[in-house]
């Protein structure tokens, strides 16, 4: 089940009712019923995927427990053994049509039939997030930084509490157990704070992101009929729909979790506000960047070798980040282009003087110029192809080079209302970008005015009379 859907609002208010009953009497208890819970969510989509989850997690459960007991090789073997199997399920559910698809193509290309099979694959929801959770979880043993889990309820509900199961944060093992092995009592200002996250991330899933889409979707799949600025906007729109798309669904999570008892990491932190391209990925999707930089970079060398060792390491953690999100060279072209882009700005970091002028005007032209190439960078990350991405960059520099004055007089541009949506959110992200987590009542009455005055907008709009029922 999604978290913005009826089964979610009915299934969450009467797990947290039952898990406070149930905790005021044993944690042991407490946590069973999580355990139960968190798998009722998950199975909802499937019963095949639940079997799958559960797998996974007596694995690396069992193989932790071994790598603590033996010695520093046999320790390793089943380190390797761990990461095969974890990666090896990833690898065969999310890219194993990706590879035989490719390789179908190259021996055509060199006139070789073949009689390789696709399969009809569906890819486990939240795989890519539990995934990587074991793995993390079994590093941190292996590398002594925890006790492997003794208890399999407390080891499954690390893996599978259902705030964080589908779309993360990623949680780490030093973080989240010790939580989950302590008593929780139920606090009130905690289950504030959770409810005004929620409300929050609810508002930017299905106000801004979800009516964001529609704009988004019919724009990029018909980019040749836009003008310029049609399409610049469109990449705009999909900047704040992906944002907003995903920590809406990071703060639901963290308020769902903080209704329970459990405080989750932060996942996102203004990234729209960073000043470089290196700030920007401090703040956006923190967990899977903080994950490739303890698990892989680091172990690779990270910084300490040579420039070309270091620059080798970036751009290889990047491509593995691009490709972790789906199956499509256009994630890897999106990874390498962040990678190349992020080295330029370490290497010309302490060299480039920039113009002292006033520093808040220094700021604002920092946040436009990562923000526009942010910008650009989504448009090779939402398109099917790299050759759509391609020529979508196309039209819209043959359409300024053709007619210049469209981008100022507005010729040709569509849907406006997009930025009814854009501009009031900016203004109520800026006013807490000191704490993406304190929602306070000032903020949230400035959310409920935004949510009627949008609503507003949609009853006297003449654009798409469609989308006043979906609207409410």
């Amino acid at each position: 089940m999604f978290f913005n859907s009826l089964e979610y609002f009915l299934f969450f208010p009467i797990v947290f009712l039952l898990y406070w009953i149930i905790g005021g009497k044993n944690i042991n208890y407490q946590n069973l019923f999580l355990l139960i819970a968190s798998y009722f969510f998950y199975g909802w989509w499937s019963l095949n995927f639940l079997l799958i989850l559960i797998l996974s997690t007596l694995i690396d459960f069992s193989l932790a427990l071994a790598i603590n007991k033996n010695n520093s090789l046999k320790a390793k073997i089943y380190l390797c053994l761990s990461i095969t199997i974890n990666i090896g399920i990833l690898a065969f559910f999310k890219y194993y049509n990706f590879f035989i698809e490719e390789i179908q193509t190259q021996l055509l290309n060199l006139g070789i039939t073949n009689d390789l099979s696709v399969l009809k694959i569906v890819i486990p929801v939240g795989i890519s997030f539990y995934t990587f959770h074991g793995l993390s979880y079994i590093f941190d043993v292996y590398r002594r930084k925890i006790e492997p889990v003794k208890n399999i309820v407390d080891y499954s509900i690390f893996v599978s509490f259902f705030p964080l199961l589908v779309a993360g944060p990623i949680e780490r093992a030093t973080h989240l157990l010790p939580q989950i092995q302590k008593n929780r009592k139920f606090n009130y200002t905690q289950a504030v704070e959770g409810c005004y996250l929620i409300i929050w991330g609810l508002f930017k899933k299905m106000i801004i992101a979800d009516n964001l889409a529609f704009y988004v979707n019919n724009t990029f799949e018909t980019y040749q009929n836009f003008t310029a600025l049609s399409l610049i906007f469109a990449a705009i729109a999909f900047s704040f729909q992906i944002y907003c798309d995903f920590s809406g669904y990071s703060d639901i999570a963290l308020g769902s979790a903080k209704l329970l008892g459990f405080e989750l990491i932060s996942n996102f932190k203004f990234p729209y506000f960073s000043k470089n391209i290196k700030d920007f990925w401090r703040r956006w999707h923190i967990s899977l960047s903080s994950w490739f930089r303890d698990y892989l970079f680091i172990p690779l060398g990270g910084s300490r070798g040579t420039k070309f060792q270091t620059f080798r390491n970036i751009i290889f953690v990047f491509i593995l980040s691009g490709f972790w999100h789906g199956a499509n060279w256009t994630f890897i072209f999106w990874g390498i282009i962040q990678g190349l882009f992020y080295i330029l700005f370490i290497s010309l970091e302490n060299k480039i003087k920039t113009p002292k002028f006033y520093p808040k005007l220094k700021s604002l032209t920092q946040m436009i110029i990562t923000f526009v190439f942010i910008t650009t960078t989504w448009i090779i990350f939402r398109s099917t192809s790299i050759r759509d991405a391609f020529f979508f960059l196309r039209s819209i520099l043959a359409n300024i080079y053709q007619n210049p004055k469209a981008l100022f007089n507005g010729e040709g541009l569509t849907n406006t209302e997009v930025f009814w949506y854009i501009i009031p959110f900016v203004i109520i992200d800026w006013s807490i970008r000191h704490d993406e987590r304190k929602i306070n009542s000032f903020i949230f009455k400035k959310i409920i005015y935004f949510l009627i005055f949008s609503i507003i907008i949609k009853l006297i709009s003449l654009n798409n009379p469609a989308f006043i029922y979906f609207q409410f």
